[in-house]
């Protein structure tokens, strides 16, 4: 049974002679840390479970909680982005359900609250990672952060229902954890300086995804009022036969049969992790199975499941119903997403039968010879390896947030759509604006350890848009809106479709490659 640890101090006064303050939640008190002049509170236990369990709100504890350090991250193998995250000897547990909040004080103020949902493909990452520190956004904005964990993988996402009714709902636990963590805020964040009517999720990647999809999840209702997503929409969710296949490769890999699904209980966490590696290739590999199309881009088996429970429908429908109505959404991606993930084909000319048998494979014939026309009219410089970046950053990324900002605009005060454009140094500009861009410079930490990794330079021109970017998302927690003082960023509409473009030079372009849109939206 994973329960809240006890990192109890002797302490019991609210400001201390050695600077840390102590601040009472509703299940105890906590003592935080204080940081570049900004309080910090890490590793609070928001709640607890059992393997494959819903999460249940953490258990009271005596004394004081020592919230100085970080916690360990849910359990996951080391990933390929962690250098760049400034990863290093990571500690993980299946007691991960912890929060760190990052407040100017813990006075009566009652500040914008932004709670951050971490990427990672839903098998990876932590809510304390060093691009992810929120000292300086919380600092210039005045705005209290929270940064979370949830269950990733097998543990956060496996579909059971199917298998075991006493484990229904085991494929969101991941979503349920994220909406604990919200219930958390809305009940504690006043302590800390926050207002609980004026929360704001946002998210990157898998944490995009998260976001989106809570809007159209009817259990995450009246938890947040405005919502970023930041390369991720409300299309990535299996149907129950996709993961119930996905279930089958990790009980093959375990040598499990259907009728032994309780042995999941106490299999050792080495043996689940390799298993959910093994049920990654599957996908990669494209073994046999039902209509994955829903893994098939990003290889992701671990995804929400509309499971007719904690997801009733799938989530973009949902939000084209009004789930989300009265949400203000920020809503877009960054101009070479696929680069990060396929550098290989953004070095190299692919050749032309290459590039023409993979849209034939991903879209069918004609659309795919049309794909391929469209693109090279728009892009007559690019070689066939870039088009083919071109192609699926837009399939997988940038069609899936025009949906979704189309989907909430009849429901929600302002939608606003942007592309992050500024690109990277490193390999000679090869990176580009790839995947994950734009998070140093959400939270202005362009400074951060790997960040150069992935941006190359940093200059006054770097630090500026991080301070102009930070400011827009933190503007959106505060009034609804990113847009203000030198930043001309109106909402955004079908006649319009006004986007807002991050680069050294931001500006503002309506129905930025238009044509490629309409191909899409055709």
């Amino acid at each position: 049974m994973a329960r809240p640890a006890t990192r109890l101090s002797s302490s019991s006064t609210r400001q201390l002679a050695s600077g840390g303050v102590i601040v009472e939640t509703l299940v105890g008190k906590v003592e935080g840390v204080e940081k570049g002049g900004i309080l910090q509170f890490r590793a609070i236990p928001y709640a607890w479970a059992d393997r494959f369990r819903p999460p249940e709100p953490a258990l009271p504890w005596a004394g004081v909680l020592d919230a100085t350090q970080f916690g360990p991250a849910a359990p996951q193998e080391p990933s390929a982005t962690d250098a760049l995250l400034g990863v290093r000897d990571q500690v993980t547990s299946e007691d991960c359900l912890t929060l760190n909040v990052y407040t100017p004080a813990a006075d009566d103020e009652r500040r914008p609250v932004m709670v951050w949902i971490h990427g990672g493909g839903f098998t990876s990452g932590a809510g304390h990672l060093p691009y992810y520190n929120a000292t300086k956004l919380a600092a210039e904005s005045n705005v209290v952060v929270v940064t979370i964990n949830y269950r990733l993988g097998v543990l956060g996402f496996l579909y059971l229902d199917h298998l075991c009714p006493d484990l229904a709902g085991s494929g969101n636990n991941g979503l349920r954890d994220q909406i604990a963590a919200l219930e958390w805020v809305r009940d504690n964040v006043d302590a800390f300086g926050g207002d609980p009517g004026r929360v704001t999720i946002f998210g990157e990647s898998a944490g995009g995804m998260s976001v989106a999809t809570l809007l159209g999840a009817p259990a995450a209702q009246g938890l947040f009022h405005g919502a970023i997503a930041q390369s991720g929409a409300a299309e990535n969710v299996l149907d129950t036969d996709a993961a119930s296949w996905v279930t089958d490769q990790v009980l093959d890999h375990l040598e499990l049969g259907p009728g032994d699904v309780v042995q999941l209980l106490d299999v050792p966490l080495e043996e689940i992790l390799t298993a959910q590696n093994a049920a990654e290739t599957a996908v990669l590999t494209g073994a046999p199975g039902p209509d994955r199309r829903a893994t098939a881009d990003l290889h992701l088996p671990f995804q929400p499941v509309v499971d007719g429970g904690l997801l009733t429908g799938p989530p973009l429908d949902a939000i084209r119903a009004g789930s989300a109505a009265g949400v203000p959404l920020v809503v877009g991606t960054t101009a070479e997403e696929w680069n990060l993930f396929a550098l290989r084909d953004t070095l190299d000319d692919i050749g032309e039968a290459r590039l023409h048998r993979r849209a034939t494979r991903m879209l069918g014939p004609e659309l795919g010879e049309q794909a391929i026309d469209v693109y090279r009219t728009a892009r007559p410089a690019a070689h066939s390896g870039e088009l083919w970046c071109a192609i699926l950053t837009d399939r997988v990324f940038r069609m899936p947030a025009v949906r979704l900002a189309e989907a909430q605009l009849p429901h929600a005060p302002h939608v606003a759509m942007y592309r992050f454009d500024y690109r990277s140094t490193v390999m000679d500009g090869q990176v580009g604006a790839c995947h994950a861009i734009d998070i140093p410079f959400v939270f202005n930490n362009v400074d951060q350890p790997g960040v150069q990794l992935l941006l190359g330079g940093v200059d006054e021109g770097t630090q500026a848009l991080a301070r102009q970017a930070s400011a827009a998302w933190a503007r959106m927690a505060a009034t609804g809106r990113p847009g203000g003082g030198d930043l001309d960023w109106p909402d955004y509409d079908l006649d319009r479709r006004a986007t807002c473009i991050f680069d050294r030079t931001t500006t503002l372009v309506d129905d930025p490659e238009g044509a490629i849109r309409a191909f899409w939206t055709s």
